[in-house]
C-alpha cells in the first residue's frame, strides 16, 4: 500500500529530527567528549608537556614523530574551537625555531581549518544551532554572507580579541569559498602565530626580556579588543561604507 502525503511528511520530519539529533551528538562528542575524556582518562597526556623541560625530553627522545603530535594538537585546537592556540604556538617556536614553526603551525591550521568548514556542511545549520546558539551563528552569517566578509573576516583573525572561535565552522555554513577562507584566516592569524613562537623562541635562547616584552604587548592588545571590540567593528563598517564611496 503507498504511503499518502501526510505519512511522507511524518517520515520526512522523523527523519530530519533524528538526523539533527545524532549531528548534534556527534558536534558533542569532538567538542566537549574528547577534551572530557582526555581531561579524565588520559590527563598523563596532558602531564607530559606541563613543563618546558618535559618538551625538551619529548622533543628530544621523539623528534621526527614531535612533528606528528604537533600538526594533530594544531588540527585538534582548530576543531575544539575554545582551546587556544597561542601555547602550542609557543611550544612550537621552543622546539622548532621560528621558521619551521610557522611552516608547522600554517600546516596545522590549514589542515585543521579545511576540516572543521567541511564538518559544518555535514552539521548543518540546525546542529550548529543547537549547540553555540541559533542568534549568535545567525549574526556571524550574516557577517560571511556580506560583501565585506572578505575585509572583516581578515580583521576578526588579524586583532586580538575579536570573536574567532567559530568562524571556520561558520564558513562552512556560509557562501564563502573555501579558498578564499583559507587565505584570508591563514594571512589573517599570521601576525599573532608569529609572536607567540618568537617568544618560544627567545625563551629557548635565553632572551627572556625580549620574551616578556613582547607577551606584554600581547596580553595588552588581547584585552584592548576584548574590551574595545563592538566600537572596532563600528569602526570597521563604518570606514568600509567610506572606501566603497571612493
Amino acid at each position: 500500500m503507498p504511503l499518502t502525503r501526510e505519512k511522507k511528511d511524518k517520515l520526512r520530519k522523523r527523519y530530519k529530527t533524528i538526523s539533527a539529533i545524532l549531528k548534534l551528538l556527534l558536534l558533542l562528542f569532538i567538542l566537549v567528549g574528547l577534551p572530557l575524556y582526555i581531561y579524565f582518562f588520559r590527563y598523563d597526556i596532558i602531564e607530559q608537556f606541563s613543563t618546558i623541560e618535559q618538551i625538551e625530553a619529548f622533543f628530544a627522545e621523539y623528534k621526527t614523530q614531535s612533528i606528528i603530535y604537533y600538526l594533530a594538537l594544531q588540527i585538534i585546537q582548530i576543531i575544539i574551537c575554545v582551546i587556544p592556540g597561542q601555547g602550542l604556538q609557543f611550544a612550537a617556536g621552543y622546539m622548532y625555531g621560528f621558521w619551521m614553526g610557522y611552516v608547522w603551525s600554517l600546516i596545522g591550521a590549514f589542515l585543521g581549518t579545511v576540516i572543521s568548514y567541511y564538518l559544518a556542511k555535514v552539521l548543518g545549520h540546525d546542529a550548529m544551532h543547537m549547540i553555540f546558539g541559533e542568534e549568535r551563528i545567525q549574526e556571524l552569517l550574516t557577517t560571511f554572507n556580506s560583501k565585506k566578509a572578505m575585509i572583516l573576516v581578515f580583521l576578526f583573525y588579524l586583532i586580538p580579541g575579536l570573536p574567532k572561535d567559530l568562524c571556520s565552522y561558520v564558513a562552512g555554513l556560509s557562501e564563502m569559498k573555501l579558498k578564499a577562507f583559507l587565505i584570508i584566516s591563514l594571512v589573517g592569524r599570521s601576525p599573532a602565530m608569529m609572536g607567540s613562537l618568537i617568544i618560544g623562541r627567545l625563551v629557548n635562547l635565553g632572551g627572556y626580556t625580549g620574551a616578556i616584552i613582547i607577551a606584554s604587548a600581547a596580553v595588552i592588545l588581547f584585552i584592548a579588543g576584548v574590551i574595545l571590540r563592538k566600537r572596532i567593528l563600528v569602526w570597521i563598517d563604518v570606514a568600509y561604507d567610506k572606501l566603497m564611496k571612493l
